[in-house]
This record gives structure tokens, sequence and C-alpha cells, in this order.
């Protein structure tokens, strides 16, 4: 496999975003997200104001996305994160090459830190994001609260 190309995600993306979330969706376990899940709920996400999204794709297909954007439970100098990585992609860089892009946008959009909410089941989940830097901050009964300082 070559080296996938990060980019912004735009909207003619969504349907790939999405069947990429959807197949996430259907394994369980490691988001909180339920039900099925369109390429029109993709871009109405998309089309949230303060929201940067970004793709990693190789050959025209989508392997990967991440997305960081505010969140009214978090204070204003902090972004919520969430990453999905084709099930069949795991363990091949597109996670780190994505957060790469992601934590520069960030950054450069004036945020000071980077909330992961991760449920506890998820343990590929809580694994990237200590190895990305997250510190954990808090927890609840099914998920871990972990923070990256810009």
């Amino acid at each position: 496999m070559g080296d996938p190309t990060i980019r912004r995600a735009q909207p003619f993306d969504a349907g790939a975003m999405a069947a990429l979330l959807q197949a996430i969706i259907d394994k369980g376990g490691t988001t909180a997200l339920r039900g099925p899940v369109m390429g029109a709920d993709l871009r109405d996400w998309m089309a949230q104001t303060d929201t940067i999204w970004h793709v990693a794709e190789l050959d025209g297909d989508i392997l990967g996305f991440q997305w960081i954007g505010p969140n009214s439970a978090l204070p204003p100098q902090a972004c919520d994160i969430a990453t999905f990585v084709d099930l069949d992609r795991h363990g091949l860089g597109i996670g780190t090459r994505l957060f790469d892009a992601s934590r520069k946008a960030a950054k450069a959009a004036g945020f000071a830190w980077i909330n992961a909410t991760i449920r506890k089941e998820n343990t590929g989940g809580l694994s990237y994001y200590q190895s990305r830097g997250f510190e954990p901050y808090g927890q609840d009964a099914e998920r871990e609260h972990r923070r990256y300082l810009l």
C-alpha cells in the first residue's frame, strides 16, 4: 500500500465516509454512535461551523477520517476529536497522519487542547489516543476523557 493523502474532507466524500462509519457502528464496541448513518448525515455534520474534517485517501478510496470541533460541554479553548479508520486498515499509520493534520488545524484555529472521549471497552481507541500523547483527566462509568495540550 502506498501512502494515503491527507486532505480536508469535502461534501462529496460524505457517502464514502458514512459507509466506513456504518461498518464500524455495525461491528460495535468502539463508538457511541448508533443506528444508520447516511451521507446526508455526514454532510450536515460537516456543515457545522467551527468543525474541521480530514480524510485519508488512497487511489480514490477513503481509508479513514477525523474531525475536530467545539463542544458546549467543554471550555471554549478546547475541541473534541473523533477518529474513524477502515476496519481492515488499522495499524498502517492512517490515524497518525490524520492526527498530524488535525493537531495543526486545532492549533491554527486557536484551541489550547483537544478532548477525546473514549468508550472504556474501546481498547484500540484508548491505545491510539495514548500513543498520540493524550493524558487521562476524567472518566465516568462508560467512558474515559483524555486531553492533548497543544
